[in-house]
């Protein structure tokens, strides 16, 4: 049972989100003398990072979702409630959900980010987002429903479109999406679907600048560009899209590809709930953040992770989107909070930590940047692996996604090929 302000011995912290940042803000806040709240449209964390894997089928939805109650269970301080977030009032602070009101000392926003189609209605309407596991499993059943209608056309004209995916957008989740897409072409078609060749299936990558992984050295950028020309990826580079009708997706060079699959990953922006007056809100629809985390004009009130905005003279675009981003302003916050509730001042302003960026381009295939040291090739992939592996929330999990990479391994299975729930996309106008 919750009880009201007036009613509590300790001070109310309500998260919003549990993803990265919100799951380190209420870690970092174990046994000490405060309640806290987490909301959650869903009862689960998703490790995102992983989330191509399961669009590609080498895992389970499961294998990169924990259950939020049973990560904190021993958190006695901790209390979960499933509910959608409709508004913040800032004069009374409560956050109106789909369940109730509920009271708060101090706020923490950390909703994280949604795909970003940049206004373009006919390539929402038709392109596919992944940045849920339910999108992702969407993905994962419309590539096999596509394969399983090109097997039903004799014509090799009438199954280029079937056989055709495009992913636009040359960050990370482009690059390794790409590339698990195109194992499925090398290892998977011949022998699941022997009435195609794999010669007929192409994978494009289209990207609107110069270079994939931007964010990346040099030399990661070409590194992963050769992997992917290896695996048989088409790159397009400085290319943007500017229309796709279901059936075509055209470019601003005036080209086009017959696609029945276009895969959306060319950018994100903010989501929060109302109450967030839009003087506050920067680019890409997030929340502008003073030094310390704190939504300008809006004491008590926090911002971290995707949703956050953090401009300064050396990062004009604020931090970038990644997972340790959130979890260090995470650490950084509940230790703020702590520091405010018991009359301790804290000086310094939050400063990110880079410890390096990487990304995986199929099998054997990664590059890895840690500041001036650069990884590529095997020993790059056994990194990226590494690292995801112990990132992973419970032991379960760990274990699952071990056994599937091993398997993977050696046999060069793409692992689960099974069509659950049809995707249903809009009907393209003839």
């Amino acid at each position: 049972m919750l009880l009201n302000r007036s009613e509590r011995s300790f001070p109310r912290i309500i998260i919003i989100g549990g993803g990265f940042g919100g799951v380190e803000v209420a870690r970092k806040l174990k046994d000490k003398d405060v309640e806290v709240l987490l909301i959650d449209r869903n009862n689960f964390h998703t490790f995102q990072p992983l989330m191509y894997q399961v669009a590609t089928g080498t895992l389970a939805e499961d294998s990169i979702s924990f259950p939020i109650r049973k990560m904190f269970k021993s958190q006695m301080n901790f209390k979960f409630r499933l509910a959608e977030v409709q508004r913040i009032d800032r004069e009374n602070k409560e956050v109106i959900t789909s369940i109730g009101t509920f009271d708060y000392d101090y706020l923490v926003i950390a909703t994280g980010a949604t795909t970003n189609f940049f206004g373009n209605e006919e390539v929402e309407k038709y392109a596919l987002p992944m940045k849920s596991v339910k999108e992702a499993l969407n993905i994962r059943s419309y590539v096999l429903q596509n394969l399983e209608e090109a097997v039903l056309r004799k014509n090799i004209a009438d199954r280029e479109r079937y056989l055709n995916f495009v992913i636009v957008g040359g960050g990370p989740t482009g690059v390794e999406l790409s590339g698990a897409i195109a194992e499925i072409q090398l290892h998977m078609l011949k022998k699941d679907y022997p009435e195609l060749t794999e010669h007929e299936m192409n994978v494009y990558l289209i990207e609107g600048t110069d270079k994939i992984l931007g964010a990346l050295s040099e030399k990661s950028s070409r590194d992963a560009q050769r992997y992917l020309k290896e695996l048989g990826v088409k790159t397009l580079l400085n290319t943007q899209v500017t229309g796709y009708d279901g059936n075509t997706i055209s470019f601003n060079n005036g080209q086009s590809i017959p696609t029945k699959t276009v895969i959306w990953g060319a950018g994100v922006k903010g989501q929060f709930p109302d109450g967030i007056e839009s003087e506050r809100v920067e680019r890409g629809n997030r929340i502008r953040t003073n030094g310390q985390c704190q939504v300008e004009g809006m004491e008590g009130v926090y911002a971290i992770g995707d949703v956050s905005a953090y401009i300064t003279e050396g990062t004009p675009r604020g931090l970038p989107g990644v997972a340790p981003v959130a979890q260090q302003q995470g650490r950084y916050v509940a230790q703020h909070i702590m520091n405010s509730i018991n009359d301790k001042p804290t000086e310094e302003d939050f400063t990110y930590f880079d410890k390096g960026s990487m990304a995986t381009i199929g099998r054997n295939r990664a590059v890895v940047d840690m500041g001036k040291f650069h990884m590529k090739g095997f020993i790059a992939w056994l990194t990226w692996m590494f690292v995801h592996l112990v990132s992973i929330f419970g032991f379960r999990n760990k274990v699952v996604t071990f056994v599937n990479w091993t398997i993977k391994f050696l046999t060069k299975n793409s692992g689960i090929r099974l069509i659950i729930n049809k995707y249903n996309r809009p009907q393209p106008v003839k």
